[in-house]
């Protein structure tokens, strides 16, 4: 009998194909993909933890669907880094809760449904597996309606920074094998895909402690030269690990996309030191120097906190001459929030809520006018675009990205979906641009067509 599975998301590009390969794996035991949670015989939560938002948000969705579980015995579960952090106090906090179900456990997901089905016993799996068995993908059998699909190549971390997460709710650095890799990546060629986003905690930790395995740049060099992939882009690096073969690679590959996210948290080495990054603020600028001599058109993007303990004025304004000084094309910013379980929740000195909120707005205005001026100086030049999908603001329109990552939307046919098209960039906005086709020569799979 055919069921339905409703997947609410939070968090990273991580949890986004963590809920990818729930749907497929959950396929497996008749269960289709539902947009609406009323008609959904099981929701699952695919929760995020390092932010303290995301997590807030799990316990109000967990509100939302009790009706459902009253009046349709909908089974509900958890799923997660939040799955993975509180493991049986979900259950015990959330009564009418069927299923919670962390980082390293989502293969085991199928039994564990048909197990409720049959018993309706509760259940909670959040060992940790250290084979790397739950890295193993889920492979579609049927062309994807997608252009672009992420791949993971690794899990976890082993960097310990003192505000994160990440380690006691994915674990230690694991690196999947590269020959799975590979043969995932043309699998999905051959299902349509046409970009790829290699996805892990440290991408450029990938392979570390395994003398037979390939480097992460020695694994893109082998990608790069898969035919049907257009495209190759990865998240996330850490700037410890950035080396300089790594750096060269966006010289050397023709398909890797002049776009890197390189998160530096803070431009003051006080606060870096006490956050256990490994780096100082003029490494991380010598990183970005070196970056924009391999690929001068390359962009930047980040992620950085403010308000984290301790934090003084001249800490915070270290941070704004680093931004000032480097010009990402785009940033994501936090108010720091302790997570439980981590160092840095225990240290004293703690920023007052109304500071760190106004350091975020001020950090996150100079970032607009950035933003903004970068966008503006890309006008009237000629970006190539991967088509993704209809725009959303307009059924007239298209929408893709350029190699840099940026959104461009412009007027033309869904026929152009998937394909490579070359625009002429005529309006930079704050979040995004718009363009115009310049000519009816489009590239299919590296083919030129009229």
């Amino acid at each position: 009998m055919q069921k339905r599975v409703y997947i609410e998301t939070y968090g990273c590009q991580m949890n986004e194909h963590d809920s990818e390969r729930i749907l497929h794996l959950l396929e497996r035991v008749h269960y289709l993909e539902t947009e609406n949670p009323k008609e959904a015989d099981l929701i699952l939560i695919n929760t995020c933890s390092v932010r303290e938002k995301p997590e807030h948000k799990v316990y109000s969705a967990l509100g939302r669907f009790k009706r459902m579980k009253e009046e349709r015995g909908t089974i509900i579960g958890v799923a997660g880094c939040v799955a993975q952090q509180e493991g049986d106090r979900l259950l015990d906090r959330i009564p009418y809760l069927d299923i919670v179900i962390g980082t390293h456990a989502i293969p085991k997901l199928p039994q564990l449904v048909e197990k409720i089905e049959v018993t309706g016993e509760r259940v909670c799996e959040t060992g940790f597996d250290q084979n790397g068995g739950y890295l193993k993908a889920v492979l579609p059998q049927k062309p994807l309606a997608k252009v672009k699909s992420y791949v993971t190549i690794m899990q976890g971390c082993d960097h310990f920074c003192s505000y994160c997460i990440v380690p006691y709710v994915r674990g230690s650095e694991k690196s999947r094998p590269s020959s799975e890799i590979i043969e995932e990546v043309k699998h999905l060629a051959g299902m349509g895909v046409r970009e790829i986003c290699l996805l892990g905690q440290n991408v450029n930790g990938y392979g570390r402690g395994s003398e037979k395995e390939l480097s992460f740049p020695e694994l893109l060099q082998r990608i790069n030269e898969i035919d049907g992939i257009e495209r190759i882009r990865f998240t996330t690096s850490h700037p410890k690990d950035l080396s300089e073969e790594l750096i060269h690679s966006f010289s050397r590959l023709k398909k890797l996309c002049e776009h890197i996210h390189l998160p530096f948290q803070s431009g003051s080495d006080r606060i870096l030191k006490a956050m256990h990054r490994g780096y100082t603020k003029e490494s991380y600028l010598e990183k970005i120097k070196r970056l924009k001599e391999a690929c001068p058109s390359i962009a930047l993007t980040a992620d950085a906190i403010v308000g984290f303990p301790g934090e003084e004025e001249e800490d915070f304004n270290e941070t704004l001459d680093l931004m000032k000084r480097v010009q990402f094309d785009d940033l994501f910013s936090f108010k720091y929030s302790p997570r439980r379980g981590t160092s840095a929740a225990q240290f004293p000195d703690k920023v007052e809520e109304k500071v760190k909120q106004d350091r975020l707005l001020i950090l996150q205005e100079l970032q607009k006018r950035i933003t903004l001026q970068k966008n503006q100086a890309l006008e009237g030049r000629v970006e190539e675009v991967l088509v993704e999908g209809r725009s959303k603001q307009n059924a007239q329109e298209v929408t893709g990205r350029t190699r840099s990552n940026k959104i461009v939307n412009f007027e033309g046919d869904i026929r152009l979906i998937g394909k490579l098209v070359p625009i002429r960039i005529v309006k930079g906005y704050a979040h995004s641009l718009r363009g115009e086709i310049v000519s009816v020569t489009i590239r299919d799979g590296g083919n030129p067509s009229p």
